[in-house]
C-alpha cells in the first residue's frame, strides 16, 4: 500500500477541484515534507472549532469530495490544502517600503536563523484564534528538528519582537506564520527571511494568501497551476540558510 505521502507525490494537485485537496494522514516530518514538495500545507481551524470542523470534514470523506489518505490514525481528521491563487515574493526582489525603511533607521534591530524555534512558534500561535494547535507544533517541531523547518527571530537587545516560521523544501521557503510584539517586527522578518534566502539561492518565497502589508513588499499572486509546477521544478538538496545574528539595515 502507498504510503499518505507517496499520494502527494503522485496528486496533480493543480487539477483538484477545491482548495482542500485531502484529509488525513498526519503531521509527522515525512508527511510534511511530502506535502510540501507538491505545494500543499495542513490548514486545521483552531482547537475550540476542531470537532465541528472534523464532522464537516469526515461528511467530505464519505461523500468521496475530498480523498482519504490512506492508515489515517484515530482522532481528529488533518485537512491539506493547495490555495489558489498562491501569494508568493521572489525573494531578490522583495521591496522595503518607505514606513519600515524608516523604523529600521531607529530601531537597531537584529536578526537571527533558529536561534529560537520554540519561542517563535508559540508567539506566532499565542492569539485569540489559532490554527497552530499542538498537534501542529508537535509536527513543525520535529520538522525543525530535522533541519527542515525554520525560525527567523527579530531582536531589540535581548528581547525578542517579531518572527516567523516556515519550511525548506528544495529552493522554496514555506512561510507558515508570523508574529510581532513591536509594530513593523513582522515585516522587518519578511525582509531578512528573503535576503537570507536569495543570499542562498532561494527564489521563491511562498506567503500562502493575499496580504496587504505584503502586497507593499513585492507580494504577487500566481496560478496554483504555476505554483506547483515552480515547486517541484526547485527541488533538490536544500542551500544551508546563514544563520549568524545580523543588524538589521533599511
Amino acid at each position: 500500500m502507498p504510503s499518505p505521502g507517496d499520494l502527494f507525490d503522485a496528486m496533480d494537485v493543480a487539477a483538484q477541484p477545491r482548495e482542500l485537496v485531502a484529509l488525513g494522514g498526519d503531521l509527522s516530518p515525512a508527511m510534511l515534507r511530502a506535502a510540501y514538495r507538491n505545494g500543499v500545507f495542513p490548514w486545521p481551524t483552531g482547537v475550540e472549532d476542531e470537532a465541528r470542523q472534523d464532522r464537516s470534514l469526515r461528511r467530505l470523506a464519505r461523500r468521496g469530495d475530498v480523498p482519504l489518505l490512506p492508515g489515517t490514525p484515530e482522532g481528529p481528521l488533518v485537512p491539506w490544502v493547495s490555495p489558489h491563487p498562491r501569494a508568493v515574493v521572489v525573494t531578490h526582489q522583495v521591496r522595503v517600503p518607505r514606513s519600515l525603511r524608516q523604523l529600521l533607521r531607529r530601531t537597531g534591530w537584529e536578526t537571527t536563523l533558529d536561534q529560537d524555534f520554540a519561542q517563535v512558534i508559540a508567539a506566532c500561535a499565542d492569539r485569540d484564534s489559532t490554527w497552530i494547535t499542538p498537534r501542529m507544533i508537535a509536527g513543525y517541531t520535529a520538522l525543525h528538528r530535522e533541519g527542515d523547518a525554520h525560525s527567523l527571530e527579530v531582536w531589540d537587545g535581548d528581547r525578542l519582537v517579531g518572527g516567523l516560521y516556515g519550511v525548506l523544501s528544495g529552493r522554496v521557503f514555506s512561510g507558515e506564520s508570523m508574529f510581532f510584539r513591536e509594530s513593523g517586527a513582522s515585516k522587518a522578518a519578511v525582509l531578512d527571511t528573503c535576503r537570507r534566502l536569495a543570499e542562498s539561492g532561494v527564489p521563491l518565497l511562498d506567503t500562502q494568501q493575499e496580504s496587504e502589508h505584503l502586497l507593499a513588499m513585492g507580494q504577487v499572486l500566481v496560478h496554483r497551476s504555476e505554483y506547483v509546477e515552480a515547486v517541484r521544478s526547485l527541488q533538490g538538496p536544500a542551500p544551508q540558510l546563514p544563520t549568524e545574528r545580523r543588524l538589521l539595515v533599511a
